[in-house]
C-alpha cells in the first residue's frame, strides 16, 4: 500500500509524536509498504519520502511550527491518508483524502486543550478555550473512517480504537549499566514543559537527598528548572535516540508527574529496559502502570511520591514483562488490518467535483 502520513509534530523537533511516525514508518516499510510523511519545514534535510510544506513558527508554543498549504496534486497516490493531529497538515491530509476518496485514519496523540496555559497568561481562558477546543476537534473526528488512540484517555464522544504507539523491544532491553559511586539514580527523559510537572521531581529530589536524580530533556520550561534545582539534580539536553537505553538502563527508577500524556511512552521505554517506573496516578498510568512495573502516588503528595520512588528501589519488579503487550509487532499488526479494513469499505480512488 502507499500510505500518507499527514502531521504537525515532526523532526528537528523531538517528543513522542515524531519517535512514534519514524517508528511506524521504519516497520511498515519493512513489511512491504510505501510510506511518506508530510510535515511542517524546518531545519532538517528530508529523504525521498518526506514531504515538508512551507510553515511558520508556533507563537504559542516554542519550537514547533504551523504548516501553511501545499498543493495535492504535488503530493503522491496515497491508498491511505493517516492523520496525526488537528492541525493545518492534518487537515491537509482530510483535505486530499475527501477530494480524491481515499480511506482516512486519524490517531489522537495529544490532548491538546491541556497545553493551551503555555501560551496564554491566564488560566481561565486556557480552561474557556479548551471547552470549546474539545467539541471542535470531536467533530473533526467524525470525518475519519477509524480513529486510534493509546489507551482509553480521550475525551472525545467518538468510536475509538484503542492502539498503543507501540515499543521497539528489540531496541529497548537492558544493557546492563550501573552507577559508578553507588548512589541510587531516578531519571526522567521527556519534553521540560508545564504540564509534565518537572517542578513536582525537584521537590521529591529535595526530600530524597541521598539519590542523584538526572533530568534529560528540552522545552519552554527548562530555565525556571534549571535555576530552581536542588544541587542533587543534574539536567542534560535531549539524547540522541541511540543512547536511550543506556539512559534508561542505566538508572535505577523512572520517575514522572505528567497529568497530560496518552500513553506515556518513557515509561514503556524504561519499563523495557528493565526499570521500574514511579507514576502520578493519573490516567494513562492507571492502565499501564501497576505491580509488575512499578508504582503510583497521588499527584501532589510528596511524601506519596517519594515512597512511590523508593519502593522503585526496594523492591523486586519484571518490568519488561509488564510492557511486552505494547510491543511494536504487535500495534504493526493491527495497524495493517485496520488499513486493509478501511479499504474495503472505501470507494475506489476518484477525483471529487
Amino acid at each position: 500500500m502507499n500510505i500518507g502520513f499527514f502531521t504537525d509534530s515532526y523532526f528537528p523537533e523531538i517528543d513522542g509524536v515524531t519517535y512514534t511516525i519514524k517508528l511506524w514508518r521504519d516497520r511498515l516499510e519493512a513489511a512491504g509498504h510505501n510510506v511518506w510523511t508530510v510535515y511542517p519545514d524546518g531545519d532538517y534535510e528530508p529523504d525521498d519520502r518526506e514531504l515538508p510544506i512551507r510553515s511558520l513558527p508556533n507563537p504559542f508554543y516554542r519550537g514547533y511550527r504551523i504548516g501553511l498549504f501545499r498543493r495535492i496534486s504535488t503530493l503522491p497516490e496515497f491508498d491511505v491518508v493517516h492523520c496525526h493531529g488537528p492541525g493545518p497538515v492534518g487537515l491537509l491530509g482530510l483535505y486530499y483524502a475527501r477530494k480524491y476518496a481515499v480511506p482516512r485514519v486519524y490517531t489522537h496523540h495529544t490532548p491538546i486543550e491541556e497545553y493551551f496555559h503555555q501560551g496564554l497568561k491566564s488560566q481561565r481562558l486556557a480552561d474557556v478555550l479548551g471547552d470549546i477546543y474539545v467539541p471542535l476537534e470531536t467533530n473533526l473526528l467524525e470525518h475519519f473512517d477509524a480513529v486510534t488512540a493509546s489507551t482509553r484517555r480521550i475525551n472525545r464522544d467518538v468510536d475509538c480504537i484503542e492502539l498503543p504507539v507501540g515499543i521497539d523491544m528489540e531496541f529497548f532491553t537492558p544493557r546492563g549499566m550501573a552507577v559508578a559511586d553507588g548512589q541510587p539514580l531516578i531519571g526522567y527523559s521527556g519534553r521540560l514543559s508545564l504540564e509534565k510537572n518537572v517542578g513536582e521531581i525537584l521537590r521529591v529530589a529535595r526530600e530524597l537527598s541521598a539519590c542523584q536524580f538526572l533530568v534529560v530533556g528540552e522545552g519552554p520550561h527548562r530555565p525556571d528548572l534549571v535555576a530552581g534545582a536542588p544541587s542533587n539534580v543534574t539536567f542534560r539536553t535531549f539524547l540522541p535516540r541511540e543512547e536511550l537505553p543506556r539512559f534508561y538502563s542505566a538508572i535505577d527508577a523512572f520517575v514522572t508527574a505528567s497529568t497530560a500524556d496518552t500513553l506515556g511512552l518513557a515509561t514503556l521505554e524504561a519499563n523495557a529496559c528493565g526499570t521500574p517506573v514511579a507514576a502520578a496516578d493519573v490516567d494513562p498510568f492507571t492502565e499501564t502502570i501497576g505491580p509488575k512495573n512499578g508504582a503510583r502516588f497521588k499527584y501532589g503528595d510528596l511524601d506519596e511520591m517519594a515512597t512511590a520512588v523508593e519502593r522503585c528501589l526496594d523492591e523486586s519488579w519484571q518490568p519488561r514483562e509488564a510492557v511486552e503487550q505494547y510491543s511494536v509487532e504487535r500495534t504493526i499488526q493491527e495497524l495493517e488490518r485496520l488499513y486493509y479494513s478501511v479499504n474495503q469499505r472505501t470507494a475506489p480512488r476518484v477525483a471529487a467535483d
